[in-house]
């Protein structure tokens, strides 16, 4: 797989686009590139899927497959600063469904701090932070049904 999978979908970022990105994510984890898997992920969580999507049922939002890789990359392996990636990401968001966008990155962000404490994020960036009840909160209001509950067992490290 490669880059090309995505121009099946033309402009149309619903349901099968969401389970392209995350087949293409869990290639690129196979092939030893967590960096690109992570993007591959975001691009997930960006994708225009509603509650009644089949693939949902079985892929939910992939929180619990971020902290994952950020858990379990080898450390010889390029991951960059996924805490420093999704501050950046979560403050330059733009159109479509900005919102709900916004609140997983800092959702993601939110997991980076909580699974690689060690990595920091950065200073010269300024940009409000939210608290974990806010991003708990973005989520519920915006988000999937059962979201926020998601990310929140996710972060308590039920996964």
């Amino acid at each position: 797989m490669d880059w090309r999978v995505y121009q099946q979908h033309g402009d149309d970022r619903g349901a099968a686009f969401y389970a392209t990105c995350l087949e293409y994510g869990h290639d690129l984890w196979r092939r030893q590139l967590p960096a690109r898997a992570m993007l591959c992920l975001d691009r997930a969580m960006g994708a225009d899927v509603g509650r009644n999507d089949a693939v949902l049922g079985s892929w939910p939002m992939p929180y619990a497959a971020i902290a994952w890789i950020m858990r379990e990359v080898p450390r010889d392996l390029f991951c960059g600063n996924p805490r420093v990636h999704f501050q950046h990401y979560a403050d330059r968001m733009n159109e479509p469904r900005k919102e709900i966008r916004e609140w997983r990155a800092w959702a993601c962000w939110a997991l980076a701090s909580e699974v690689r404490p060690d990595l920091p994020g950065d200073p010269q960036h300024d940009v409000r932070i939210p608290g974990m009840k806010d991003i708990g909160d973005g989520l519920c209001r915006l988000g999937l049904p059962g979201e926020a509950d998601l990310w929140r067992s996710v972060v308590a490290g039920a996964f």
